[in-house]
């Protein structure tokens, strides 16, 4: 509860800086109504600086309308710090994520915290920017693990950045036996995924409409299938 007391905190330091604000509306009940009980909307800040010498920091927060009468479901939040104090265009890169939920009726949850510690190559190439990290990350179940991850995010603008093609893929392992009930009997690792590409189409000096397409593997259930719920998005940067 500290840690996310912490986060709201540095957001309202921030919001005078902050970079968007997106609504989305998710359609995964519609079409994957067997493991969704419901669509909902979700709210997303996001907040990243960057300076090419030092490195970039990133903050975002997301919060799902996805509890009873589209209440708030789930809190999720994610930083990013990537820092160079030497000459090649190597950066330490530090993470964090986690973030609390609500199942119904009134099942409260937490999204596990993970850390990662390792090392980001950002670059560009013809006009599009990219970032790849590679970290040792620790999750915080009741049996903790210990696992790679791997981070690309990408980004491109077209007709003077009128239409933005955007977003992050993330790979990564994790203990089967996480020290629950749920998963006590299970072993080895598995491997997990989570994308959101995004595209976006300018519709006034601040104000796009557009849409992200979240993809899970391994994440929001153990079953051996590729996951893919698109949106429809407005966004406002500032």
């Amino acid at each position: 509860m500290k840690t996310l007391l912490l986060f709201f905190f540095c957001l309202i330091m921030l919001a005078g800086k902050a970079q968007q604000l997106q609504l989305h509306y998710d359609f995964r009940h519609s079409l994957d109504p067997t493991l969704n009980r419901t669509n909902f909307a979700s709210l997303s800040f996001e907040y990243f600086k960057s300076n090419d010498s030092t490195g970039s920091f990133l903050l975002k927060m997301q919060t799902d309308f996805s509890g009873e009468n589209n209440n708030i479901g789930q809190l999720f939040v994610q930083v990013s710090r990537n820092l160079r104090f030497w000459r090649p265009k190597v950066y330490l890169a530090l993470t964090y994520s986690g973030g609390l939920g609500v199942a119904p009726p009134s099942f409260g949850y937490y999204l596990t915290n993970t850390f990662g510690v390792g090392a980001a190559y950002p670059f560009q190439w013809r006009g599009a920017w990219f970032s790849t990290s590679l970290v040792y990350r620790y999750n915080a179940f009741l049996k903790p693990s210990y696992d790679p991850q791997l981070t690309f995010y990408f980004g491109k603008g077209f007709f003077n950045y009128r239409l933005m093609i955007a977003g992050s893929l993330v790979a990564w392992s994790e203990n089967r036996n996480q020290g629950n009930d749920f998963t006590k009997g299970l072993a080895g690792k598995k491997v997990a995924f989570f994308g959101d590409p995004q595209c976006w189409v300018k519709v006034g000096k601040t104000v796009s409409v557009g849409s992200r397409i979240n993809l899970f593997y391994h994440t929001l259930t153990n079953e051996n299938r590729i996951q893919v719920y698109p949106t429809l998005a407005l966004k406002n940067q500032f």
